[in-house]
C-alpha cells in the first residue's frame, strides 16, 4: 500500500470530509464481502460514474450511503469530477486514463483499510 500520509492528512482537515466513517453496517458488508469484491465494485463504480469525460448526472452520481465505498469517496473527495478537479487537480472534460483510475481506486481502498483498523 502506498503512503497517503499526507493526502489523509489534508482530508482531515476539512470538517465535512471528516465526517464520513464506515458504520458497523459498512464494516459488516466489507466483512462478509471481501476486500476483494469490494475493490471488484469501487473499480466499476470509478470506471462508469467517475472516468467518462462527462459522466451522466455528474456532482449527483454518488450517493452519500449504500455502499461503503460511496462513503470513501465523499471522504477522500473523489465523488464527482468537480471534487476530483478541485481537490487533486483531475481535470474535468476529459476521460480519466485507466492507469489513473487505477490509482484513485488504490487511495480509496487504503480509506477503507484505515476505517476497517479503526474500529
Amino acid at each position: 500500500m502506498k503512503d497517503y500520509v499526507a493526502a489523509f492528512q489534508k482530508l482531515a482537515r476539512s470538517r465535512f470530509r471528516s465526517r464520513f466513517h464506515l458504520s458497523a453496517t459498512d464494516r459488516a458488508y466489507v466483512a462478509e464481502k471481501g476486500i476483494d469484491t469490494i475493490r471488484r465494485h469501487a473499480e466499476d463504480f470509478i470506471r462508469t460514474r467517475l472516468a467518462p469525460a462527462h459522466p451522466p448526472h455528474d456532482g449527483r452520481q454518488t450517493p452519500m450511503r449504500g455502499h461503503p465505498f460511496f462513503k470513501a469517496q465523499h471522504a477522500c473527495a473523489c465523488c464527482c469530477r468537480g471534487c476530483l478537479a478541485k481537490w487533486w487537480k483531475v481535470p474535468e472534460g476529459t476521460e480519466i486514463p485507466p492507469g489513473r483510475q487505477a490509482g484513485i481506486v488504490d487511495f480509496l481502498m487504503a480509506w477503507i483499510a484505515r476505517e476497517m483498523k479503526a474500529e
